[in-house]
């Protein structure tokens, strides 16, 4: 049978969730819990695969197994993994179901801190910005991003003839106290695109760049045209979306 479920984790102390030999992941160690608990090695497939350092509200995977009590599953893996990763929401679905193919939305968040002093409660969540942001100007700039673009500016290219066009369906910012809030919802993101966007529209927030730099970027598809990507610990996969079963 197919078991979904949602997985959360304070990703800090991974490389990211893909299994990688050598290196400590989510799917790694979740992989290895779900398996001692069902008496056979299981294949996790996830929505979103997340990089080092990146956190997540609240993932979907999907695995097969022969059969399995799911409370008992879901008690056994937490008390494994806690407190850095924690399954909830399980449930049997049809073969049909794939967690990364069916997934028709997925929601990402990024923190930053904006104020003068750290705060080291945050350190492994946020991203510190001491400079004032302009939300206005850094909200104007972001509907350039929104509908259907070729984001080669902002992506890394894993080869040449690999097409970087996404859509995004919508990108908002707000502040929350001295935190500003990133949210951006597409079906799906090339690889370092969100933080890559967050570090321009901060750039333009501290007026560093121009609002007309978004549109220079878009036309520009050069990773030269936008600063370096945000740090990966103010990104959170903060949720997927699927139509209902």
């Amino acid at each position: 049978m197919r078991v979904r479920l949602t997985v959360a984790y304070n990703g800090a102390g991974f490389h990211g969730f893909a299994i990688n030999p050598g290196v400590r992941t989510v799917g790694g160690v979740l992989g290895d819990a779900i398996g001692r608990y069902v008496g056979h090695p299981v294949e996790l497939t996830c929505a979103g695969r997340t990089d080092a350092g990146v956190h997540a509200r609240s993932q979907t995977i999907h695995f097969t197994t022969t059969g399995t009590d799911l409370e008992g599953l879901v008690k056994a893996v937490n008390r494994m993994c806690r407190p850095e990763i924690v399954v909830s929401e399980p449930a049997i679905v049809s073969e049909d179901f794939h967690a990364r193919f069916s997934c028709v939305s997925r929601t990402y968040r990024y923190l930053i801190l904006n104020q003068q002093v750290a705060d080291p409660l945050q350190a492994h969540m946020s991203w510190h910005v001491n400079t004032p942001l302009d939300i206005d100007k850094m909200t104007e700039a972001a509907q350039y991003l929104v509908g259907t673009h070729d984001f080669s500016s902002f992506c890394r290219r894993p080869s040449p003839d690999t097409d970087l066009t996404r859509h995004v369906h919508r990108l908002d910012l707000w502040r929350e106290q001295d935190n500003v809030v990133i949210e951006i919802e597409a079906k799906s993101f090339c690889h370092q695109m969100v933080r890559s966007i967050v570090a321009l529209l901060t750039a333009i927030g501290t007026g560093k760049r121009p609002i007309s730099a978004v549109k220079q970027a878009l036309e520009a598809k050069n990773r030269d045209s936008v600063p370096s990507p945000a740090p990966p610990h103010g990104l959170t996969l903060h949720s997927t979306h699927y139509n209902p079963m």
